[in-house]
This record gives structure tokens, C-alpha cells and sequence, in this order.
């Protein structure tokens, strides 16, 4: 069911300071910030050869990336994305499993403009899981 690896997200203190991080040290092909209010974040994506990295940070006061940073303030690691052909008959498949979807079980518009679900951590191995339709 799943596809390749979309990206992985990785929840930033400092977006200017993640972002030179892998632009200047590690020499990547690094976007423009975008800032994702109905997801209360800011994000930037480093382009690499076979994925992307997702810099994530807090945008309003009810970001889920800020509850995230109060528990690891020097970031870290927040979920992975996995690209699906066709998001709710993975949202099906999954819910009839026993997974459980974030939210409202419904997709919502991801930065690339595609739709997306998050899977609940506790059902993947305390990883939280992006599904975006390819």
C-alpha cells in the first residue's frame, strides 16, 4: 500500500539555523519557507537526490510543533511521510486494521498541495505517520 518515502520532518528551534544547517554545512538544495496556517507551522524542504527533509516550525500559538519543542527543545525528529495512490483507500484499509487517523479522519491540503492524514503514533511504533496521495 505505501509508496516511497515522501520526507521526513524534522521540528526546528531556530528555522533560519536548520535551514543554514543544511544549506551551508551539508551543501543541499534548500526552498523558500511556507507558512501553513491551517497546519500552524512554517516549513521549509531541503531537496535531496531520492526524498526531502521538512523543516518544521511553530506558527500561532496552537502550533502542534510548539507542544512538541517544549518537550525537545533542541528538535528533533516529528514524523515521517509515506506516499499513498489513493489516501482514503489507505484511510479505509488502515481504519478497518484498528489504525487510528488524527483529526477528524478527513484529508487536508499538505504543503504540496495533495492531500494528507496522520496516523496516530501509538499505532505505528511510536512513530507519527504522514500519508500523502502521490
Amino acid at each position: 500500500m505505501i509508496g516511497r518515502l515522501n520526507h521526513v520532518a524534522i521540528a526546528v528551534p531556530d528555522l533560519e539555523q536548520g535551514t543554514a544547517v543544511y544549506r551551508d554545512n551539508l551543501g543541499a538544495a534548500v526552498l523558500e519557507p511556507m507558512s501553513l496556517p491551517e497546519h500552524g507551522v512554517t516549513v521549509v524542504f531541503v531537496e535531496l537526490p531520492n526524498t526531502k527533509i521538512e523543516l518544521l516550525y511553530p506558527l500561532g500559538e496552537n502550533s502542534p510543533i510548539a507542544g512538541f519543542l517544549e518537550k525537545n527543545p533542541s528538535g528533533g525528529i516529528h514524523h515521517i511521510c509515506y506516499e499513498v495512490d489513493d489516501i482514503i483507500a489507505a484511510r479505509d484499509r488502515l481504519v478497518a486494521a484498528g489504525s487510528r487517523v488524527l483529526g477528524d479522519g478527513e484529508p487536508k491540503v499538505g504543503a504540496h498541495n495533495k492531500p494528507v492524514i496522520f496516523l496516530h503514533p501509538k499505532d505505528f511504533q511510536g512513530t507519527l505517520v504522514e500519508l500523502e496521495q502521490a
